[in-house]
């Protein structure tokens, strides 16, 4: 548990190992993106973009990060340090190749997401259960989708420049992703609650801020928000509300029990 010096440390370990890694991405997408971005009304802000910072720097310290990642994750745990190579394969391959193909491109950035989490349980040596697997990619799957949504009702009708896959998509399919997606994620997330008898009564109430989570996100971007899932996260006060309340039943299970 998170009480446990040792696995907070390990905790707190994976978790500078993914920033390291998850920063090289971005500036290496940074690089490739930035002819793009220029045209876009924020992210033309970026450094790269902005000219701020060029890109043969951008890509030194993209590599001199992935390889204080892979080095640090390796140094707590031989099992982290193989998480940190296949996540700065996937993030390569999607830089390279995936981020062009239909549905490919948001199952990539959902894995990354999911490789995070799986981060978090080999630097601790605890085991994920199946569930938290589904729980945690079917969750990655709705942001992704939602954040894809958000900027396909951006971009139709506009002269802004926009990445090569959102013309493959449509607005109702990826809808149909979103609901299935938030539904898998609510029944799963409910197994999973059902099967703890011994904590049932707190994992059973930290099902309603969930789904009503889910509800809020999906009715915030039909309403044309989403574009920067993080933004959104923090800044609607029902969301952090209900992250909250969640937060609080999920942690009494564990620590409180029934």
């Amino acid at each position: 548990m998170i009480d446990q010096p040792l696995v907070a440390a390990q905790v707190a370990g994976a978790f500078v190992v993914m920033c390291l890694l998850s920063s090289a991405t971005y500036l290496v997408n940074d690089v490739r993106d930035r002819e793009q971005d220029r045209l876009h009304p924020s992210k033309r802000l970026r450094p790269v973009a902005a000219g701020e910072l060029s890109p043969r720097a951008a890509l030194r310290s993209a590599a001199a990060l992935a390889l204080a990642g892979i080095v640090l994750a390796t140094a707590i745990t031989p099992g982290l340090g193989i998480v940190a190579c296949c996540y700065l394969a996937l993030t390569a391959s999607y830089s390279l190749w995936l981020r062009r193909v239909v549905v490919l491109d948001i199952l990539a950035i959902a894995a990354g997401f999911v490789l995070r989490a799986v981060a978090g349980g080999v630097a601790t040596d605890i085991y994920l259960s199946r569930w938290f697997v589904i729980v945690t990619g079917c969750c990655a799957i709705f942001l992704v989708t939602a954040k894809r949504y958000a900027e396909l009702r951006e971009n139709t009708g506009s002269d802004v420049a926009a990445r090569a896959t959102l013309r493959r998509y449509s607005l109702g399919h990826l809808r149909l992703t979103l609901l299935t997606a938030a539904t898998l994620a609510g029944v799963a997330y409910t197994g999973w609650a059902f099967t703890r008898p011994a904590h049932l009564l707190w994992y059973g109430l930290s099902i309603v801020p969930f789904l009503l989570w889910l509800a809020r996100y999906a009715t915030l971007i039909g309403a044309g928000a989403g574009q920067a899932p993080e933004e959104l996260i923090l800044r609607d006060r029902t969301l952090l509300a209900l992250s909250a309340t969640w937060s609080v039943l999920f942690l009494g299970g564990v620590y409180v029990g029934g």
